[in-house]
């Protein structure tokens, strides 16, 4: 990239930023009561506050986009490119509400020369013929990433595709061998440290390792391949900044083996996002815990061997998420869409599983507890553990966001290289899909929106490694995720009648990315209840 046009795609993001925190500090000084940021008062501006999270997630993106550039001229181009959509995105939302942001939309005029060029068809036709060669560009990982990207992507060629068509289409269980053989190449252990027998060391490469794996894996499929390593990944969070020595020795190289396969438990059928109003009860008994009420949306409930279950430990209800303690709940295996078991002691587990869309494979079932008995020795953190669950579960969440970012890039980039194939193969009217202006200028913009969550996802990593990245974390969850919609949607566009066909896979991509901006925190609640009010705090703080 030439110094005029680094110059020009920094000053672009510069003036973004200056609109999104102007407008940041608008939302912020209109949100107090008291001299003190009101939820209540946010939400009476949540509009703004939605349209304020993703233009700051943007801005973030584009950022990393900028340093990107710095590799070369395809990353040049891509990320010229992502910086203009992302201004005229911006400016989008801005207009018509000028008031209400508190900016004059004049303040981004010095950046329309660049955002016409770059958003200019012939440009994207240019960066699409470039992305015909190179893809989606490179990742400029070091070696030891590359090695990983390799290890997972060829586990996603050869166990995951062959069978992710015919699981989707019976809505059948993962195969056992896709379980066994993740747990082969170390699937489970990415994040165990390794002195419990994973392979995770502490730093940067934990977490941008696991980036890697997940992605490949996704591209491989969603149901049954990226997401087998969200919820061990979860537990294994929590376990790590909660968990009691003798938690950590019991359950630790278990997950990293793949002995135990995990499922979460969180979500109840009033509350979703809202956490603090969870109601299944775990009551003190003599030796542990029995637990009444009922979990929605659990996925791999079934074949889990331990669910990590969030419940409420505290009956003070005004206590909210600090009456709330996590507890690892054995169970057997089960296959297909149903089970019943009983604890040997009276108590009751039954589980049905919510047919779905897409996500199929790992199920996700509603299951209901009738004194079922749980161990002392199976609360996180022990004594100390009580009213703490709502943190050990974050901690877990966190990096589960950052991974769900991660599971987007890669369903992405199948759907990206579905369509380009498919659009250099097909005719219409006597030349390839691909040969037309605006089937190429799809094509650079799902190329630039991968590499942007792709980029975005690392930086998240190396933050969250430094101890940092929480708000970051769900910026890429949310901004990245909403992309995949688009990105897939185009991509089965390019196919035409075929797209909507079940026998290409590209179908299966479109109905799978719907549920990223739902799962593992819903695109609204982060938008307004994690990033819009984390910005605006910071702005007040700044004030």
């Amino acid at each position: 990239m030439s110094t005029d046009q680094a110059l020009a795609a920094g000053a672009a993001v510069d003036l973004a930023a200056s609109v999104v925190d102007t407008a940041v500090s608008n939302l912020a000084q209109s949100s107090l009561a008291d001299g003190k940021l009101s939820v209540a008062k946010l939400d009476e501006n949540q509009v703004i506050a939605y349209d304020l999270a993703h233009a700051a997630a943007a801005v973030e993106a584009g950022r990393v986009m900028n340093r990107y550039a710095e590799h070369g001229e395809t990353e040049s181009m891509l990320a010229r490119a992502f910086v203009a959509d992302a201004v005229s995105d911006i400016v989008a939302r801005l207009i018509g509400r000028e008031q209400l942001w508190g900016v004059d939309p004049a303040v981004l005029a010095p950046a329309h020369d660049f955002v016409a060029a770059h958003r200019a068809p012939a440009f994207l036709e240019a960066l699409a013929d470039q992305c015909a060669k190179h893809g989606t560009g490179p990742t400029h990982l070091g070696s030891d990433f590359e090695l990983v990207g390799d290890t997972f992507r060829r586990f996603a060629d050869d166990k995951i595709r062959p069978v992710a068509e015919h699981v989707h289409r019976t809505n059948a269980d993962v195969p056992e061998d896709i379980i066994s053989g993740l747990a082969e190449i170390g699937g489970f252990g990415l994040s165990v440290p390794e002195e419990y027998d994973g392979f995770a060391t502490g730093g940067e490469s934990d977490y941008i390792g696991m980036v890697v794996a997940t992605e490949e894996l996704s591209r491989g499929s969603l149901g049954i391949g990226g997401s087998l390593v969200t919820r061990p990944e979860i537990l294994t969070r929590a376990l790590v900044a909660g968990g009691t020595e003798e938690q950590k020795q019991a359950w630790l190289p278990r997950i990293a083996s793949g002995e135990v396969m995990v499922g979460i438990m969180v979500t109840e059928p009033d509350y979703g996002s809202d956490v603090a109003g969870v109601k299944v009860t775990a009551t003190p008994t003599e030796g542990g815990w029995l637990v009444n009420g009922v979990k929605t949306w659990a996925t791999f409930a079934g074949r889990a061997d331990v669910l990590m279950l969030l419940a409420r430990t505290d009956p003070d209800k005004s206590k909210s998420h600090r009456g709330l303690s996590v507890l690892i709940v054995e169970k057997p295996r089960a296959e297909g869409h149903s089970f019943a078991f009983e604890d040997g002691r009276g108590g009751k587990m039954e589980g049905r599983a919510i047919d779905t869309i897409g996500y199929r494979g790992m199920h996700s079932y509603e299951v209901a507890f009738d004194n079922w008995f749980v161990p002392a020795d199976n609360l996180i953190g022990g004594e100390s553990g009580l009213g703490r669950g709502f943190y050990f579960q974050m901690a877990g969440f966190e990096n589960g966001r950052l991974q769900t970012a991660a599971r987007a890039v890669g369903l992405m980039q199948a759907a990206f290289e579905a369509g380009m194939a498919y659009a250099q193969d097909r005719k219409v009217f006597g030349r390839p899909v691909f040969e037309y202006q605006l089937s190429k200028a799809k094509l650079a913009r799902m190329a630039f929106l991968i590499q942007a969550g792709r980029q975005f996802s690392y930086d998240v990593a190396r933050k969250m490694a430094a101890g940092e990245g929480t708000l970051e974390a769900s910026m890429v969850k949310a901004y990245v995720c909403r992309a995949a919609e688009w990105v897939t949607r185009e991509a089965m566009q390019l196919h035409g009648g075929m797209g909507y066909a079940e026998e290409f896979p590209v179908s299966r991509f479109f109905v799978d990315a719907r549920v990223l901006s739902i799962f593992e925190g819903a695109d609204e609640t982060l938008c307004l209840r994690v990033i819009a009010r984390r910005l605006a705090e910071n702005a007040l703080a700044r004030s």
